[in-house]
């Protein structure tokens, strides 16, 4: 196996499978910095360290992915106590008066039984349970648009071959948090927006937030960076800074080697393919 700059072993020759991290050594190696913020994540809730590629904090159970606070545990339900010893003693000494026999009333003269009432007509039921909900899909207003973009490509300078450029793939974004990057059935990574083949993208390589109406960008420690253009002009040539950033309407996230992903309002077409 291949060792790339960071330390991780690989079978790639171009991009480390791990970190996608150019094997070549041609761009700028990762600071002991980011090795180190690479290699453990705290956890905004309880700050305890844990591993970057972990999705659930060790001690309180905080979700890395998603961003959402342990909630409180819910008591179980205790069953009824049975009948006491002595209840049951008692239940049982009625049982056995009624029905031990008494010589005067077995030598008496046979009783005639009543005639039986008419039985009740049975009550209607009261409590009927109401048919159950069906299952419904959650209004997808918002759609990521990913997109291979060949001068994205040739300013990389990426060896991996380039799949053919078409229409782009449409992603629909239904949470508030977003994962950008590529599966890994092993760490347990399964991205929102899968960037697939293109390993200059890392595992976990962005987060996409949003409030409803507006939406952020956060490079989460990616070996190449993640980078934001306008809809027209040349290409960026610095990644976005640590933290959030906001993205105005119709500009264009670049990851990878080839990958373009565009944020937008949904289609009619689209929300009624995605409803059904």
């Amino acid at each position: 196996m291949a060792i790339c700059p960071a330390g991780h072993e690989t079978g790639q020759t171009d991009f480390c499978d791990v970190c996608g991290l150019p094997m070549d050594g041609s761009q700028q190696q990762p600071s002991a910095e980011t090795v180190a913020a690479a290699t453990t994540i705290n956890c905004p809730n309880c700050s305890t360290p844990n591993v970057a590629e972990a999705l659930f904090c060790e001690a309180c159970g905080y979700d890395f992915t998603t961003g959402v606070a342990p909630g409180p545990a819910h008591p179980t339900a205790v069953d009824s106590p049975s009948p006491s010893g002595a209840d049951a003693d008692a239940e049982a000494e009625a049982t056995d008066r009624a029905g031990v026999s008494d010589p005067e009333v077995t030598n008496a003269e046979p009783v005639a039984p009543a005639e039986a009432s008419a039985a009740p007509e049975p009550a209607a039921p009261t409590d009927v349970p109401a048919p159950a909900a069906a299952a419904t899909r959650p209004v997808v207003e918002w759609v990521a648009e990913l997109w291979i973009d060949p001068d994205w490509y040739a300013a990389q300078g990426s060896t991996d071959p380039m799949p053919s450029a078409g229409l782009p793939d449409i992603v629909p974004l239904v949470k508030e948090s977003n994962l950008i990057g590529r599966v890994s059935h092993s760490r347990g990574i399964f991205p929102d927006v899968d960037c697939e083949l293109d390993n200059g993208c890392s595992r976990r390589h962005a987060m996409l937030s949003t409030d409803g109406t507006r939406w952020w960008i956060e490079d989460l420690n990616s070996a190449n960076g993640t980078f934001v253009g306008a809809a027209t002009g040349m290409l960026p040539a610095m990644p976005i800074p640590q933290g959030r950033v906001e993205l105005n309407p119709g500009q264009r996230i670049y990851v990878g080697a080839w990958t373009r992903i565009v944020i937008r309002k949904a289609t009619d077409d689209e929300l009624e393919a995605f409803a059904g």
